[in-house]
């Protein structure tokens, strides 16, 4: 089974995914995180990919994220590349990935990318205020990235904020679950644990038979 959380940057879908793995268990379940499959940018100025759009579907390697999903999904292991968002370059490092009963794709575009979008069993979007986002997003920036506000919120108003609705936003609509962020997150997660638990059982009865 693959399952895709979408959802703007800072909604909080790469810890609603988490959480799922972590609940249901590593030897079950695993995550592939769009943001691996950024294209590797190394023949640019470092201060030209400061200023790349990574927003928009184009900065994504799609074709590799379609392979590895179609990879896994035929019980296949991946190597998912390793993304360094301080020099916005490719890592020589790689993660194995080894195929398991449930896969969940993460990521803001994976519903625009059709490709992706039809290798998807359950669609999920975490639908969380803009505000919120943008706090979290440059808090995010911060301690984990190295960026200053200042640059953060100049990318928010440039990329961030127009291609979300232009892609992330009208996304939405192919989503079979719509999870509003907040108090009821904990609750969305033991929903969708459940879901998946359910899966997994009627496929080992399947097997079975």
């Amino acid at each position: 089974m693959i399952i895709g959380i979408c959802g703007g940057t800072g909604s909080g879908k790469t810890t609603i995914a988490r959480a799922i793995v972590d609940a249901v268990g590593a030897e079950q379940v695993v995550l592939v995180e769009q943001d691996s499959y950024y294209r590797n940018l190394a023949d640019m100025p470092l201060d030209e990919r400061h200023q790349a759009n990574f927003d928009h579907p184009d900065s994504l390697d799609s074709d590799m994220l379609v392979n590895h999903i179609l990879r896994l999904k035929q019980g296949l292991a991946v190597e998912m590349p390793m993304y360094d968002f301080a020099t916005h370059t490719r890592s020589d490092r790689i993660e194995v990935i080894e195929p398991k009963p449930v896969v969940i794709v993460e990521g803001i575009l994976i519903f625009a990318e059709p490709r992706v979008l039809d290798l998807l069993d359950v669609r999920i979007y975490v639908d969380t205020p803009d505000d919120i986002r943008l706090m979290r997003r440059l808090r995010r920036d911060s301690t984990e990235r190295g960026r200053t506000f200042e640059r953060t919120l100049d990318q928010y108003e440039r990329t961030i904020r127009p291609m979300h609705f232009e892609f992330v936003e009208p996304s939405k609509r192919h989503a079979d679950v719509i999870i509003p962020e907040g108090g009821q997150t904990s609750v969305s997660v033991e929903l969708l644990c459940g879901l998946v638990r359910e899966r997994l059982s009627e496929q080992t009865a399947a097997t079975r038979l």
